[in-house]
């Protein structure tokens, strides 16, 4: 395993984002684990995973300028995060995040941040991706900047669970969509992260038999 996936696995527990256990996923799957990037909560950690998203964009688009959209609400600070990381090794990019309910006072709006202008690509800054669900609710709410085009997709761990069909959900949000989704681990690493230690067998088999029958086919 590559050095900074280890590394990355670890920070997530560390800092209470990657649990095991009984959970829901907002496509309503039961889980036996849960990446909640709610659980960031220090000025150390949030650098810490912007960084790691940083990383991630270099590798996949270099120093591509692009605007980057934080889905509220786990996606604001991780948005922010990733431009902070992003500007600090060369690459100043704009932001902006989207209000839960439309402001009706004041500037009003949708939006806070950052107002993309037509012609300009824009890259969404998510957590995870189990069905798929919360990409498809973000491309419905980017549809209304017109001009704009969205090329990629970050997300922190890459569950490898079908979607609509059979397919991955990644696979079938870039089939869908035409852009691509980058994850910086995905479960296998996870799975192989945690088979080193034989005191996570019983998380290791958890996690096996839920992708036997929720996992990806294609």
């Amino acid at each position: 395993m590559e050095a900074y996936k280890r590394e990355f696995i670890e920070f997530l527990q560390g800092a209470g984002v990657l649990k095991f256990g009984d959970f829901t996923a907002k496509s309503g799957r039961k889980i036996p684990y849960f990446v909640n990037a709610g659980m960031i909560k220090t000025g150390d950690q949030i650098s810490k995973m912007g960084e790691f998203y940083a990383k991630a964009y270099f590798d996949k688009l270099g120093k591509k300028p692009t605007v980057l959209y934080g889905p509220a609400y786990k996606g604001i600070p991780l948005s922010i995060s990733a431009a902070v990381a992003l500007s600090k090794n060369g690459l100043d990019v704009p932001f902006f995040f989207n209000r839960k309910e439309v402001k009706d006072h004041g500037e009003g709006g949708t939006f806070v941040g950052y107002v993309p202008q037509a012609g300009e690509e824009i890259v969404i800054i998510e957590d995870v991706i189990t069905a798929g669900t919360a990409i498809r609710e973000s491309m419905e709410i980017l549809k209304h900047v017109e001009g704009t085009k969205v090329v990629a997709t970050f997300i922190m761990v890459d569950r490898k669970e079908k979607g609509q069909t059979e397919k991955g959900a990644m696979q079938e949000i870039e089939e869908q969509f035409g852009f691509p989704v980058y994850s910086v681990v995905d479960v296998y690493d996870i799975i192989e992260y945690l088979s080193e230690d034989s005191a996570n067998e019983e998380n290791v088999t958890r996690i096996k038999n839920y992708l036997a029958v929720n996992g990806a086919k294609a």
